[in-house]
């Protein structure tokens, strides 16, 4: 009896049979000859043979394909990626190239302010040189006016003294009868009487004469200086106009840089002078008129002016005290901005308290005002990191550092570097992380900068 191996045997070779025959219309028998030098050989390729062969060549050919249709998309969605990759370097270097030209021309405009403002301290200088002149000028023609006036009162007070004696002689000579005098000598006497008084009279008008001449060329001299003093009050008015645009143009952009910043400029002017009342306090103001009279409005504007000029100085000592600068130079782009963001290590929604400039590892890094160096060491999440303490109540950051050039307690002015961008900390990559915190509160970095922009 046959066994069960023997009955699969059967099977399979039936199954093999009606395959071969299904497959024999289409795929009709094959024989591949090898013929060598003694004997010729075969391979018969049954139907089934050839199924699975062409089978097997399909999905090796279709594999190929789907391969290098893999490798081609690869391909083109890496140089997608390299354009795109080389359109935004393109557009970080133009916005950088832009934000270059800005930074120059604020500061020509800053080295033009501060050519206006020498040359307004010239303009002053020589201005108040010629009203000491101009008040020396009106004090001698006083003098002179006076002078002339005493001398005329004097003439007419002995010319009428003359004519008084002259009538009392008159009428003496007329009363007199019945004296020891003889006719002769009375009309001698009377002779000698006129003598005296045409002689007192003709001195009297050449005196007068004088008088009259002296006064006017005194009057001529007084309508010179007043048309001198005309001339030099509308140049001076031209002066202090143009001081004062001068100013105006000057003070007006600080004035803006501080508030957009969120800093009241009056508390920055009063803490600047508290700090600086030997070195920067408010300018001599100019003093011409006396004791008892109001000033003269040349004086107001003069003081007015000199005033505004100290408050320039203080707005500047204030501007560095302050972090209006960029604490990276060299190239970098902005990677993220104030405010809630995606945690990059992938810890949901954080507050991201500061801004982040990407740029070379070791990328020289500056303080952006005057301070002192609060701490300078490792700390958790931020890596190397320095805070410098401003004036104002203002505190900077700066962190993931790779190097630190700045102790604790060291004195730093705007521009020092104090380190090297590095990726410490908790990072993904080399970049500054910058802060600015007022009153111990984080503020968005952007408002100082952009705020800068306006005069820097």
């Amino acid at each position: 009896m046959p066994s069960d191996k023997d009955r699969n045997q059967r099977l399979l070779t039936r199954l093999n049979q009606r395959i071969n025959a299904a497959l024999e219309p289409h795929l009709p028998e094959q024989r591949l000859f090898l013929k060598s030098d003694t004997e010729t050989r075969f391979i018969r390729l049954r139907p089934l043979t050839q199924a699975i062969t062409i089978c097997v060549a399909s999905l090796a050919l279709g594999w190929m394909i789907f391969a290098t249709a893999l490798i081609l998309l690869d391909s083109i969605s890496a140089g997608s990626s390299r354009e795109q990759t080389l359109r935004q370097q393109a557009l970080y270097e133009d916005r950088l190239n832009a934000l270059s030209v800005d930074r120059d021309l604020r500061v020509e405009e800053a080295a033009s302010a501060q050519m206006q403002f020498n040359a307004a301290l010239g303009q002053v200088s020589l201005m108040q040189a010629r009203l000491l002149a101009s008040e020396d000028s009106r004090h001698e023609l006083e003098i002179g006016i006076d002078v002339i006036q005493n001398t005329l009162r004097r003439t007419i007070k002995e010319r009428d003294e003359a004519r008084n004696s002259a009538a009392l002689a008159s009428a003496e000579l007329e009363n007199q009868t019945g004296t020891e005098r003889t006719e002769t000598g009375r009309i001698r006497d009377t002779e000698l009487t006129l003598d005296l008084i045409t002689s007192t009279l003709d001195n009297t008008a050449r005196q007068r004469d004088l008088a009259l001449g002296a006064a006017d060329r005194a009057a001529a001299r007084v309508e010179d200086i007043s048309k001198q003093k005309r001339e030099l009050e509308a140049r001076n008015d031209r002066i202090f106009t143009q001081l004062e645009e001068a100013l105006t143009v000057s003070v007006e952009p600080l004035e803006k840089m501080f508030n957009q910043a969120g800093l009241s400029p009056d508390d920055l002017l009063k803490s600047v002078r508290e700090g600086y009342s030997g070195q920067g306090g408010p300018l001599t103001p100019i003093v011409l008129s006396t004791a008892g009279q109001a000033p003269f409005p040349e004086e107001s504007r003069a003081n007015a002016i000199l005033e505004g000029l100290d408050k320039m100085n203080l707005y500047r000592i204030a501007a560095f005290k302050a972090p209006f600068d960029m604490p990276v130079k060299d190239s970098f782009r902005w990677t993220s901005g104030f405010g809630n963001r995606q945690d990059p290590k992938g810890w949901g929604t954080r507050m991201h308290e500061g801004t982040d400039l990407a740029g070379a590892y070791g990328t020289a890094i500056y303080a952006t005002a005057d301070g002192v160096v609060e701490f300078a060491g490792w700390s958790n999440g931020y890596g190397r990191l320095i805070k410098i303490k401003h004036a104002y109540g203002i505190e900077t950051r700066y962190g993931h550092l790779s190097q630190i050039r700045v102790d604790v307690g060291q004195r730093v002015s705007r521009g020092d570097r104090i380190g090297d961008m590095g990726n410490s900390g908790r990072s993904t990559g080399t970049h500054l992380h910058y802060e600015i915190r007022l009153g111990g509160r984080a503020v968005n970095p952007m408002t100082f900068i952009k705020a800068a922009n306006n005069v820097f």
